[in-house]
């Protein structure tokens, strides 16, 4: 006999003095343990109806149904949960796994009616007596079904990378990229996001099953430009992720880079598989960037000849010569390219449109004409001395950087602009200058503050790291200029406010805050522009324009009914939308391709 046999009776007594656990009127008053798991309720300004509820529900218990009132937007499906108690065994499974927290359950559990439908109901819309329960289950703020931390992508260190145009990411393994394809519900919140709507829960899916073939099959169903999405994507879609509500959103981006990587270039091919029977269309594309050859890809498939006409020397528009190789390597790039053309795209490289070839001259000879030119000449400042031969638009730097060509690398300069593409030349200029140097003199000013930065976070990050001096809410006024010529720098001054009380672009500035940045370059950053002169007086003056763009028609045709426009040219720079833009257009040719044939 143990000693807590011998003092067990005694320890009884410790309860002698304690109020009994009694209910006056259990008939009337039972109440619910504080956390006993009730009936539902729902915090309608939490819930941004991803449907994990739905999905985890064992018993089918949980329909997500449109809810009046609640407008379908980025990251809310406008759908609630609707709760069927013939079904519910109360598990509480759904509110442990929902993400936001607003899904709870309250401790009453009484409820009586005489009609058995009005036990299917949506919480937090169909009103109850429990909705103001403070009492009851909710899941625990430190307990989780999914680790909310993404998996760490492995990269160059900085001390690693300055020197050089390696690339700096280098993807996940096959182990890493199955646990942060774990942590995702397959809510299908990121669809609706993505400009393509890529099948993005399906092909994590895959990553989590390891059948990469599948993957790749999903990935070419809405995105022929895979390799480079899976880098340099704006990724969208992980804004809408329902994870980030509980911590990160899932790495949508580098599991598409992922599946792409393990698959080998002959299989993809041959996964993607042959084109149509030909139709005996012929379209003309000018422009080799993300839209062009994106409507090239599905006109193809559909049997339509293509022939792309591109003015450089290899393919990939912006994301080519206006994204450095240590972000997108070429050879990722000119993957993507070899798919497309595999379909049977003929691209015509050093094949200007408007020298080499007329406008004219593609009306007359192919059926159909998709311009797709991208936003290749950089914005001014126009501030005093902005017309000085060592203040130079980034996007002409980079594409230089891109051809090899030879640059004169400044000791000191200073960018101008918040973008992605001021990061990216910047960084790229901080290279040169190690490299010719062995330092690093590069400022950045910019006229937001760095909340308001419009390049990507990662982007500041990786320049802060790179040495890049940041300086925000800095606006220019005058690239100074010695007696001699010789350029000196950027005056800058700081910026109390950038748009008025309409919104409109109207900046303010601080006078007596004045700053003289050092710089024997300067780099103007500020955004780039279509160069339409290809198209000759007769076109231009016969095209509809819109604030300075060709207007188009939601499929994207122009006034002229042999003319479709797509990607940057018309929609801004962004690789996915003007992915995007080249199925739209694809589709609308098509659609015009298969009228003509039922009326001849």
């Amino acid at each position: 006999m143990s000693i807590s046999d011998v003092l067990s009776p005694f320890t009884a007594w410790k309860n002698l003095f304690r109020d009994p656990v009694t209910i006056k009127d259990p008939l009337n008053d039972r109440p619910g343990a504080a956390r006993y798991r009730g009936f539902h309720k729902n915090d309608m300004d939490k819930c941004i109806g991803c449907g994990t509820c739905e999905t985890i529900c064992q018993n089918g218990a949980i329909d997500m149904l449109p809810v009046e009132g609640i407008p379908a937007v980025q990251g809310d499906s406008g759908l609630r949960p609707r709760i069927d108690y013939g079904r519910c065994c109360w598990c509480a499974l759904c509110v442990d796994v929902c993400m936001t927290g607003s899904l709870t359950m309250s401790n009453e559990y009484k409820w009586v009616e005489s009609d058995p439908d009005l036990f299917r109901f949506t919480p937090g819309v169909d009103k109850k007596y429990w909705d103001n329960a403070e009492l009851g289950y909710q899941r625990h703020d430190e307990k989780h079904l999914m680790p909310v931390a993404r998996e760490e992508m492995p990269e160059l260190h900085p001390e690693a990378r300055l020197d050089s145009f390696v690339e700096i990411v280098h993807g996940y393994s096959i182990e890493q990229a199955k646990l942060e394809a774990d942590r995702c519900v397959s809510c299908g919140l990121c669809i609706a996001t993505c400009p393509a709507h890529m099948a993005i829960p399906d092909y994590i899916k895959a990553v989590r099953d390891g059948d990469y073939e599948r993957g790749v099959q999903l990935l070419y169903a809405t995105n022929p430009f895979s390799q480079v999405c899976g880098r340099v994507c704006t990724h969208r879609c992980e804004d809408s992720c329902a994870a980030r509500h509980e911590g990160d959103p899932i790495a949508i981006r580098w599991l598409k880079r992922h599946i792409i990587d393990q698959v080998p270039q002959e299989k993809v091919i041959e996964l993607i598989g042959k084109p149509a029977a030909s139709t005996g269309k012929q379209v003309a594309i000018i422009g080799a960037g993300p839209a062009g050859l994106t409507a090239a890809f599905d006109l193809a498939r559909l049997g339509h000849a293509v022939t792309v006409y591109e003015a450089q020397a290899a393919g990939g528009g912006m994301t080519r010569y206006g994204i450095p190789e240590y972000r997108l390597p070429y050879d990722a790039l000119d993957r993507d390219i070899a798919v497309i053309t595999a379909m049977g795209v003929d691209i015509k490289y050093n094949h200007r449109v408007g020298t080499d070839i007329s406008m004219q001259q593609l009306e007359s000879d192919y059926d159909a004409v998709v311009l797709a030119i991208g936003l290749h000449q950089g914005r001014s400042t126009r501030i005093p001395g902005s017309d000085h031969p060592q203040v130079r638009k980034a996007v002409d730097l980079l594409r230089q950087i891109t051809a090899g060509e030879t640059i004169d690398v400044p000791k000191s300069l200073v960018v101008i602009g918040g973008g992605n593409v001021a990061m990216d030349i910047a960084r790229s200029m901080a290279r040169l200058q190690l490299q010719h140097y062995g330092e690093i003199r590069v400022t950045l000013t910019a006229l937001e503050d760095k909340a308001h930065f419009l390049a990507d976070p990662v982007e500041i990050k990786e320049s802060l790291e790179e040495q890049i001096n940041i300086l925000d809410s800095r606006g220019p006024q005058a690239c100074v200029i010695d007696d001699n010529g010789k350029l000196l720098g950027l005056k800058t001054w700081k910026v109390l406010s950038i748009f008025d009380a309409e919104r409109r672009f109207a900046p303010k500035y601080d006078p007596s805050d004045e700053q003289l940045h050092e710089g024997e370059m300067v780099i103007e950053a500020i955004g780039q522009m279509a160069d339409v002169s290809l198209l000759g007086d007769a076109l231009t003056e016969k095209l509809a324009w819109n604030r300075g763009r060709i207007q188009i028609d939601p499929h994207g045709r122009t006034s002229e009914n042999w003319l479709w426009s797509a990607g940057d040219c018309v929609k801004g720079p962004d690789v996915i939308n003007a992915v995007a833009d080249g199925h739209r257009v694809a589709t609308s040719i098509d659609s015009v391709f298969t009228q003509q044939e039922a009326k001849s």
